[in-house]
């Protein structure tokens, strides 16, 4: 079972003190990996052979969920109601734009769940110095988890020394045990080289996560992504799958294929193992 653990020890150890699913409750499916699925459920973590994809009993995806809305009209009583859907299905965060952080950490203070940003977002285009400084500042502010965008130019043009110097800044700004960080790649202006470096890179620095999209590009998540990002960092880092994803046999998709964290904003619907979502981005 190690290698599923190593997988799935993340959202296992967030989920420790919780209550375990009910009796007759889906179970929580945690990771994917080998032809097997690490699940929380009444008798606590199992590993049982992974069904043939459409085939699966229907899970609990919640704990993987970071409860997403970055759009730039979103308004206060918005990001409540994130809160307050969080808190009912019990989502590992919420993710919303700095400007939020405060609330979002006021009403979730107490909470198992946690609360995300972003930082470079949505362009990566912004100097090592300031994702930094946004970082700081969100942590500052109550965020317990950073997503950080790629200086997507830089890795087009192959400035890996330099985006390894950014990764060690930014690391600095949210160090292990304050902060999760993650790097969005925005993998569909990336082709696989450039996906497999920068995941390299991002191991080499020290974060936790590979993110797979922004939701604000010309594309979003792919299981190709997810299982090629998975292949790069093993079960060393999680992989996050954010960007397009409506449906829960979607987001199933993405977990069969290596992710450990699922960035939506259809999560209501996903978790109740619902159809798609006729939302737009993030």
């Amino acid at each position: 079972m190690s290698l599923l653990l190593d997988l799935g020890r993340e959202a296992a150890t967030r989920l420790e003190g919780r209550p375990l699913p009910a009796a007759g409750a889906p179970a929580q499916l945690l990771a994917c990996g080998g032809g097997r699925a690490l699940l929380r459920s009444g008798l606590g973590l199992v590993e049982v052979p992974l069904p043939p994809e459409g085939a699966e009993p229907p899970f609990d995806l919640a704990p993987l969920i970071d409860h997403t809305l970055l759009k730039a009209e979103a308004t206060a009583r918005q990001v409540e109601r994130l809160c307050e859907e969080s808190l009912e299905h019990g989502f590992a965060a919420v993710c919303v734009n700095p400007a939020w952080v405060g609330l979002a950490a006021k009403r979730l203070q107490g909470s198992a769940v946690r609360v995300c940003t972003v930082a470079g977002f949505p362009l990566g285009a912004t100097t090592a110095r300031q994702k930094a400084g946004e970082a700081a500042a969100a942590l500052e502010d109550g965020a317990q988890e950073i997503d950080a965008v790629l200086p997507i130019g830089l890795a087009r043009a192959g400035g890996w020394d330099a985006i390894r110097g950014e990764f060690d800044v930014i690391r600095q700004s949210v160090p292990r045990g304050r902060g999760v960080l993650k790097v969005i790649l925005e993998t569909c202006l990336l082709d696989d080289a450039q996906k497999l470096q920068a995941c390299r890179a991002a191991e080499e620095a020290g974060l936790d996560f590979v993110k797979t999209s922004t939701g604000f590009g010309p594309g979003g998540a792919t299981e190709a992504d997810v299982a090629l990002m998975r292949s790069a960092v093993g079960a060393r880092l999680g992989v996050k799958a954010s960007g397009g994803i409506r449906s829960y046999g979607e987001a199933l998709r993405m977990v069969r294929a290596g992710a450990t964290r699922l960035g939506l904003s259809a999560s209501v619907p996903i978790a109740r193992g619902g159809g798609s979502s006729p939302s737009s981005g993030y």
